[in-house]
């Protein structure tokens, strides 16, 4: 076995719809896809990388013949499905118990009906997690959750949204994650619960120190203003995450690898207006400057080979009700 550190390698298979919604475009109700450009694009740069990562996806898509013939092809791949909430609305804090346990059985029994495992992680949309998710996780035997962002950016990026976006559900949620997230831990750790919970929370990785993210959407943005800034920023997180005892939770989007043509009606997203082949280039890039300094696997994959011994209490108030 390799004495190199582990990293992991998650994607939000966010739909096209789903950012409209989020956004407040009333087009999101004609269920707009992208999945037939973007999964074939993913599953191709991912087996070009020869990695098998873990990809989260949303229940009202696999119910769907190109959302249930994704799945089929993820896992044909072998790559791990996770669940990643049925509606995706980042404002699951609103939620009764009742419905989010809803929200996780419809999208389990989704993704078993479209040929792949009973899922045993979770990402909430927008990094939204609460008490009764995780205690709700717990008891229906997940192994981990990865729905935290720790960094002060969460905020600010929210209140930007909240602005700009077309509706009124925009300030209900905890979309990129609460203020409270600014100083949360950003190694794994294990959620304490009055039941006993072995509950892991992967976070997503943010630059050790500066808790600025590194997520592929936030690279994007950043090799469009200069390439030779990406790649600095990026090989400086790694070399922190080396230094620091990170192992990197690096977290891809569709987007990532999609261009305006691709996604009509976001051009509100950032990254939108560059060409899907020059994403598709620097993902490759970020990949292979991950693979050079750890071995890189699935989020759960990463959980199943690591101890986490550090422990967190569900009742604090960082993840809400």
């Amino acid at each position: 076995m390799s004495a190199r550190p582990l990293a992991s390698v998650s994607v939000d298979l966010d739909n096209l719809w789903a950012y409209l919604k989020t956004h407040g475009d009333p087009g999101w109700r004609d269920r707009p896809s992208f999945l037939p450009s973007a999964v074939p694009r993913l599953l191709e740069i991912l087996g070009e990388q020869q990695l098998t990562t873990t990809v989260f996806v949303v229940g009202a898509d696999v119910v769907r013949e190109d959302g249930a013939k994704a799945v089929a092809e993820i896992a044909a791949a072998g790559h791990e499905v996770g669940n990643h909430s049925f509606g995706h609305e980042p404002w699951l804090h609103r939620y009764s118990r009742e419905r989010l346990e809803d929200e996780l059985s419809r999208t389990e029994d989704a993704i078993a009906a479209a040929g792949a495992p009973r899922p045993s992680g979770f990402r909430g949309p927008g990094y939204s997690v609460t008490r009764d998710l995780v205690e709700l996780l717990a008891e229906r035997g997940y192994a981990y959750d990865a729905s935290t962002l720790p960094t002060w950016i969460g905020p600010l990026a929210r209140a930007y949204h909240n602005r700009t976006a077309n509706t009124s559900e925009a300030g209900l949620g905890e979309l990129f994650g609460g203020v409270s997230r600014v100083l949360a831990p950003v190694h794994a750790y294990r959620w304490q619960t009055c039941a006993g919970s072995a509950l892991v929370e992967l976070p997503v990785t943010t630059m050790p120190l500066l808790r600025t993210p590194i997520h592929g959407s936030y690279l994007l943005q950043l090799h469009e203003i200069s390439p030779r800034l990406a790649r600095a920023y990026f090989r400086t997180a790694l070399r922190l995450c080396l230094a620091r005892g990170v192992s990197p939770s690096l977290l891809l989007h569709p987007t990532d690898v999609l261009g305006a043509a691709d996604a009509p009606g976001m051009e509100f997203f950032p990254g939108m207006t560059a060409p899907g082949a020059r994403k598709v280039a620097w993902l490759g890039w970020v990949l292979s400057a991950l693979r050079e300094h750890f071995d890189v696997v699935g989020t759960g994959e990463y959980v199943r080979r690591t101890a986490v011994r550090r422990t967190r209490p569900v009742t604090r108030l960082d993840v809400g009700r």
